[in-house]
């Protein structure tokens, strides 16, 4: 502000003195006045925004306090104010403030689909030369953010989901063993269904507006595991339809294991659980088994230990079927709605190593320290891994290491679909008012164009 006023101080009296000349007595120093004003101007203006907002969809403790804690560190550093909002109903909420002119700077989108419409519309920016070539991250992360040749998206966490927490003391007691195929999981499940103990899932979908997405991952790891990658990709670029034959097979497969007699949903149906509650549970022993993603430490009770000892916890690979070990995964992308300098320069640091072990130690420390698993992942290039704990570090091993990988294909859909009738049709095929085909028949009717 200071500045603003000085410039406009010197415009003014450079003002005053050509006045003063008279307008024909000496063009030549009206000329040097303005050439001179200009140079002020441009030398004093601000270099961006002072103050910066950030949305996004995580919104817990942990999460949401660990990420102002990363942006924080740049901001002080920066002269910068930034202020993360998270928003349990981002995907719809998002839309409304785009639409009303009301767009933070930046937000944080779980979907690259809809990053990518909301490129095409116009919405959000592309990243500048500079910032493009400042993300630490490979080619094969990066690409989520590319639309139509353009850099718009800047990774910020990545996800492994192909994971089944469990306690391995529980296991021993009963003398169950982890399986390491499709068959012997579902085996599995079916024995410990008969043995009249604890339920062999805990499942629940409930997730506000987003409510679903969790029966979409299960159906997405049995996408790959049941017929294959390039099935997927097919499926994904809807080069076959949402209702071909094998995606409703994979659809009814999830059904079929989400009996009442496999499942406990602690909110009393799957639907009305929601996805976060299934920790507590998994603890107490009321289940034995809970798929979900390695960010899923971050709802599991704090103090809970996670190893091979008695009460603690740890995972599994979700099995394949065909040999391949495919693994599903996940992420989340900054994109930028204007392309002020400190905006770009802060979508910078969200693509850095730096702000990955900022946020990983933030959010660790948040969980309660001392080995606790903090439910954040990142495959940033250049990172120190003492910064993640042992069972952290295996989750980055097996992405790096993992044969066959896919981002989430809601995710990747148009977001009419992924964030919209996949969830809802799904949900109502989890709730029985329509089968797996009848699902599949309206997700592929509401597919875009």
């Amino acid at each position: 502000m200071k500045r603003s006023r000085r410039a406009f101080g010197a415009l003014f009296a450079l003002a005053l003195v050509a006045t003063a000349c008279g307008g024909s007595s000496d063009e030549a120093s009206d000329t040097e006045a303005t050439d001179e004003a200009e140079a002020v101007v441009e030398e004093e203006a601000p270099a961006g925004k002072t103050e910066i907002t950030v949305t996004g969809p995580e919104r817990s403790d942990e999460e949401a306090g660990a990420l102002q804690d990363a942006l924080n560190v740049w901001g002080d550093a920066n002269g910068v104010t930034v202020t993360y909002l998270g928003d349990a109903d981002w995907e719809s909420n998002i839309n409304t403030q785009v639409q009303a002119g009301n767009a933070p700077d930046i937000s944080i989108f779980p979907q690259p689909g809809k990053l990518a419409d909301f490129a095409r519309a116009g919405y959000i920016v592309p990243l500048t030369d500079e910032v493009n070539a400042s993300i630490e991250w490979s080619d094969a992360w990066k690409q989520f953010g590319l639309v139509d040749g353009q850099q718009y998206g800047v990774p910020m966490k990545s996800d492994l989901k192909s994971l089944v927490w469990y306690q391995p003391s529980r296991f021993a007691d009963a003398g169950y063993e982890v399986p390491t195929t499709f068959g012997e999981f579902t085996a599995l499940v079916e024995k410990m269904a008969a043995d009249g103990g604890p339920k062999p899932l805990c499942v629940g979908i409930e997730s506000g507006t987003a409510t679903g997405w969790t029966y979409t991952d299960w159906v997405e790891e049995m996408v790959l595991r049941q017929h294959g990658a390039d099935v997927y990709d097919q499926w994904v670029a809807h080069e076959i339809p949402f209702n071909d034959p094998r995606i409703v097979e994979s659809m009814q497969a999830v059904l079929d294991l989400w009996t009442e007699d496999n499942v406990y949903a602690s909110g009393g149906t799957i639907a009305a659980t929601a996805f976060q509650d299934n920790g507590q549970p998994l603890v107490d022993g009321d289940c034995y088994m809970h798929r979900q993603a390695s960010f899923y430490s971050a709802f599991i009770p704090a103090g809970t230990v996670f190893g091979d000892g008695p009460g603690e916890v740890n995972v599994f690979y979700f099995p394949d079927i065909n040999g391949d070990k495919p693994v599903l995964g996940a992420g989340v992308l900054a994109a930028a709605f204007n392309d002020d300098a400190n905006v770009m320069k802060l979508m910078s640091y969200l693509g850095s190593a730096q702000y990955a072990m900022e946020r990983q130690q933030a959010q660790a420390t948040r969980k309660g320290g001392n080995g606790a698993l903090s439910g954040f992942l990142s495959a940033a290039i250049g990172q120190d891994p003492s910064v993640y704990t042992p069972l952290e570090q295996s989750f980055l091993k097996i992405l790096e290491t993992a044969a066959i990988v896919r981002f989430d294909a809601s995710d990747l859909m148009p977001a009419d679909v992924g964030a919209g009738t996949f969830w809802t049709d799904g949900t109502s095929a989890v709730n029985g008012d329509l089968t797996a085909q009848e699902a599949a028949d309206a997700i592929e009717a509401s597919w875009p164009g």
